[in-house]
């Protein structure tokens, strides 16, 4: 792992130190959806347009992802990735979204394997084989930024292999997709064709996200076909964070209340980025 202070650019405008950052409580397990019901539907989002100035355009959460991605090897613990995590978000003055939300516990979210998202670390080493989706969110300037990757722990069978980079590239044709007039829906279409195509399955209970000032906000971004309605517009900010199956795309909700699996034990995979709609299309915040 490379040291903190290798993170650049580092920022101290609004060091937040112990203090809990306190986001919009979410009415229910924050963005489980049932597409359909009346109070999922997606709605005009406000707009962001200085984010890129405030925070995106630094690249921390894009930055953490990628120092984090660094731990991922056979004997690492998730608590251990979440510690890191939880420092070189720290000591670039900023705070870490996820602590706190809705109680969640930890600085980072780790999935590991089956589990779809919302992993909360613990003390299980990874092994080799295993796949890990790691969800970063920083809080900073008054700002959320919200990016994950799926990583590969050692020796990683061809299927799996072939599962994270259908959902990588599921994630970058939705964005190519993107821009001013564009109804939402077709970020849908467009990840649930492409994971049809390999015979995934694309997870309909979790859902991408308007995030700004507020962590979960509108739009509600479906990453399965649908026929929601609205359209993005020109200074919007939001997620897609496709999650794709090998086998049965429900899912089981453990007793801590986040840990979402799937039912029949299959693996799982996730990308996210937070985009802004420009002029010419869509813009990723959350990269290096």
């Amino acid at each position: 792992m490379a040291p903190t202070s290798s993170l650049q650019p580092r920022f101290f405008s609004s060091f937040l130190g112990d203090r809990l950052v306190h986001t919009a409580r979410p009415l229910r397990h924050p963005f489980l959806c049932n597409p359909g019901t009346p109070n999922q539907k997606i709605q005009v989002s406000r707009t962001f347009c200085n984010l890129a100035d405030l925070l995106f355009n630094k690249r921390l959460a894009a930055q953490v992802l990628e120092q984090a991605g660094t731990l991922v090897k056979a004997g690492t613990t998730t608590d251990e990735i979440d510690k890191a995590v939880h420092q070189m978000i720290i000591d670039n003055g900023a705070y870490p979204s996820p602590l706190g939300y809705g109680g969640f516990p930890k600085s980072v979210c780790t999935s590991v394997n089956e589990c779809i998202c919302h992993g909360i670390p613990d003390s299980r080493p990874l092994e080799d084989g295993d796949i890990i989706n790691i969800d970063v969110t920083v809080y900073l300037n008054g700002y959320h930024g919200d990016t994950s990757a799926t990583f590969l722990c050692g020796d990683v069978d061809d299927e799996a292999k072939k599962l994270v980079q259908v959902t990588r590239e599921s994630l970058n044709k939705a964005i190519s997709i993107c821009g001013p007039g564009v109804k939402y829906s077709k970020i849908g279409k467009t990840i649930h064709d492409h994971a049809d195509k390999f015979k995934f399955g694309v997870v309909r209970q979790f859902v991408g996200h308007g995030v700004g000032r507020v962590f979960h906000a509108d739009p509600v971004i479906l990453h399965c076909r649908n026929n929601e309605p609205g359209h993005m517009l020109l200074g919007q900010t939001f997620t897609i964070e496709p999650m794709l199956t090998m086998g049965s795309t429900n899912c089981v909700i453990w007793s801590d209340n986040w840990t979402a699996v799937t039912v029949d034990g299959s693996l799982s995979a996730q990308f996210e980025h937070t985009i802004l709609i420009t002029e010419n299309g869509a813009e990723i915040l959350t990269q290096c």
